[in-house]
Parts: structure tokens; C-alpha cells; sequence
């Protein structure tokens, strides 16, 4: 065994770069699990000052100054986000509101359709089973009522800081975005001059991140304004809510346009039944979806990632359970940083060999 294991770290340990590659994935890994809490707006502030950096480059190149292309992207974000917060945010909560108060009286309409099972098929259900996986369905609705109500009570921290981020996370990403050259500076300088691995997987990431992160913002503003508008003009209820999570189900590749799917067929059916509104929504919808996948996203993603999809489901399922949204957010950039780096990994074929000769 031992012998074994000095096979194995000579072949991938031996070489300088990869230690340093080693350390610095372990450094980061503990700085989040142990600090990542506290540091949340630090790595929203640099998420979105990487998704802006592209337009203050497109700006320079076109001859204006780096500081005016600063300010004007700056001003350009925080604009986005006061109007987002002003107008969208709350008509997205008070539908939430409402759609909570029809929830009771969907159950009973979804009730009253089910108990005519029994009557066409009385060998395969009864009306008492029927009853009983509703009284489970009321129940489990009340503790959700109760977890809402209880995460109100306790939520005035919570509005505290989201109210300091709200301060800081501009400040951040103002000084990221002015500062960029002289802090990547600063930091590479702590680093040893021969870093050849950590520079390939730097480069190979670089533009992938970039185009994912940009693409991906992109598209949730394309697919939830396109879904609000057919929404909106089909006059269908929770328009708002339903738009923005339409926009948000992007994030999660082939699983959260099936999951957003049973929403939005549900509010439809039980605003117009099976009738042509509905079909015409759902057909608006289906669209939409297509649109998205085959249209849209070859577009935003010129440089495809390279993963399969089962590759692509499982680090959003690893990922989002260790991180939450950001987790689903930067699943394949992070599935890609994972490949990138194994595909840069440095093996020493003679090292090996020369042990086992010896």
C-alpha cells in the first residue's frame, strides 16, 4: 500500500506548479466553508463586477476613457437595480401574497375533481383515500403558512442586512471594477513566478466563466421579460410571479423549465379550465422554452461547455446543496473548473516508471 501511495504522489504531486495549484484549492475551500457566510457580499460584489467587466472593456476599445466607462456601467447597474427593487420586487411579492391566500380554495377545487375518481374507477381508488391525501395536503399547507409567518417574525435581522448589502455590495462593486488591474496585480504578486498550471487553468477558465456568468444574467432577463409579456397579454393571474420564475428556472439546465412548467399550468387551469385560453398559453409557453434552447442559448453561449448532461445534473445537485442559489448559479462553471483543472493536472509518467524499477 505504501508503495502505492508514493507511486501516486510522485505522479501528481512531483511537479512545483501542482502543489501550488493543490494549496490554493485548499485555501479557498476552507476561506468558504469557514468565512463564506460572512463574505457573501464580497463574492456578489465580484460576481457582478466580472459580469460588468466585458462592457467596460467593450467601452475602452471603443475609445472611451476606463474611468468614464466605469462610471457610466455603474450607473447603468445600480439604475437596473433600483428599478428592479422599486417596481418588479414588489408586484412579485404582492402576487405571492394573493397566490397564497387562493391556495386553500385551489385545493378544494382540486379535491372536488379528484372525488369523481372513485365514481370512474371505483376498483382503483376510494373516496376515503381521496380525503385522506388531502387532509395530508391541508396540513402540510398549515406548516407552511406557520413557516411563513414564523420566517416573517424573525426576518427583521434578516431586512437589516439585506438592507447594509444593499449599501455595500455597490461600494464593493465600484472599487472591483475601478480597481481590477491593480488588485489582480496585488494578488498574483504573492504568487511564485512559476505558476505554468495554475496559468493554463486560469486561461482555460477565463473566457468559459466570463460567457457563462454574462450569458447566463442575460438570459433571465430575455426569457422573464419575454414570459411577462405573453403572460400579460393573455391575461393570465400572478403574471409577475410567474415570469420571474420562468426567468430564474434557467439556472437550473433541464430540470427547472420542467419544474416551473407545473406553476404555470396550474394557475392557468385554474383561471380558465381546459379551454382555448389555456391551450393558447401553453402553447406561448412551449415557445418560449423552445426559443430559449434553440435559439437564445446558442447564441449567448458561443464556447459551449464541454459537459455531458449527466455531468451537468449532478454538479447542480452537489453544488446547490452545499451553496444554495449560488451553488445551482455556478454549478457548470464549477463542474468546468473541476475538469479544467484535472485536464491541467501535471503527471509525472517518469517519476512513476523510475519507482517502479526501483
Amino acid at each position: 500500500m505504501q508503495k502505492i501511495l508514493g507511486k501516486w504522489v510522485q505522479r501528481y504531486f512531483s511537479d512545483e506548479g501542482a502543489l501550488l495549484l493543490f494549496a490554493l484549492l485548499i485555501a479557498a475551500g476552507l476561506v468558504i466553508f469557514y468565512l463564506g457566510g460572512a463574505l457573501i457580499p464580497v463574492f456578489a460584489s465580484l460576481i457582478l463586477a466580472f459580469m460588468m467587466q466585458g462592457a467596460v472593456n467593450r467601452l475602452t476599445r471603443v475609445g472611451m476613457g476606463r474611468m468614464p466607462a466605469v462610471i457610466l456601467v455603474f450607473v447603468g447597474f445600480v439604475g437596473f437595480l433600483t428599478a428592479f427593487l422599486l417596481f418588479v420586487m414588489p408586484i412579485a411579492w404582492r402576487q405571492s401574497v394573493t397566490l397564497f391566500n387562493e391556495l386553500p380554495r385551489m385545493v378544494i377545487e382540486v379535491q372536488n375533481l379528484l372525488l369523481l375518481l372513485p365514481q370512474k374507477y371505483p376498483d382503483m381508488i376510494s373516496e376515503t383515500q381521496i380525503r385522506q391525501l388531502f387532509g395530508l395536503a391541508a396540513a402540510e399547507v398549515s406548516q407552511l403558512g406557520q413557516l411563513i409567518l414564523s420566517f416573517s417574525l424573525s426576518s427583521v435581522t434578516g431586512v437589516m442586512a439585506l438592507l447594509i448589502y444593499l449599501v455595500l455590495v455597490p461600494i464593493l462593486v465600484f472599487f472591483f471594477l475601478k480597481d481590477s488591474d491593480s488588485l489582480i496585480r496585488g494578488w498574483t504578486a504573492a504568487l511564485p513566478e512559476k505558476r505554468d498550471v495554475l496559468n493554463q487553468v486560469w486561461h482555460e477558465m477565463d473566457d468559459q466563466i466570463a460567457n457563462y456568468i454574462r450569458g447566463k444574467a442575460i438570459e433571465i432577463l430575455i426569457v422573464g421579460a419575454a414570459s411577462y409579456i405573453a403572460f400579460a397579454i393573455l391575461g393570465l393571474n400572478y403574471a409577475a410571479l410567474l415570469a420571474l420564475l420562468v426567468g430564474l428556472s434557467v439556472l437550473i439546465p433541464y430540470i427547472g423549465a420542467a419544474l416551473v412548467t407545473v406553476p404555470v399550468a396550474l394557475i392557468a387551469f385554474f383561471q380558465w379550465g381546459v379551454s382555448s385560453d389555456f391551450m393558447y398559453l401553453m402553447i406561448a409557453y412551449a415557445v418560449i422554452q423552445a426559443l430559449d434552447g434553440n435559439v437564445l442559448v446558442p447564441l449567448l453561449f458561443s464556447e459551449a461547455v464541454n459537459l455531458h448532461p449527466v455531468s451537468i445534473i449532478i454538479a447542480v445537485l452537489v453544488f446547490g446543496s452545499l451553496w444554495g442559489f449560488w451553488g445551482v448559479f455556478f454549478a457548470i462553471p464549477l463542474a468546468t473548473l473541476v475538469k479544467a483543472v484535472v485536464t491541467a493536472w501535471p503527471q509525472n509518467h517518469a517519476a512513476e516508471e523510475a519507482a517502479t524499477e526501483s
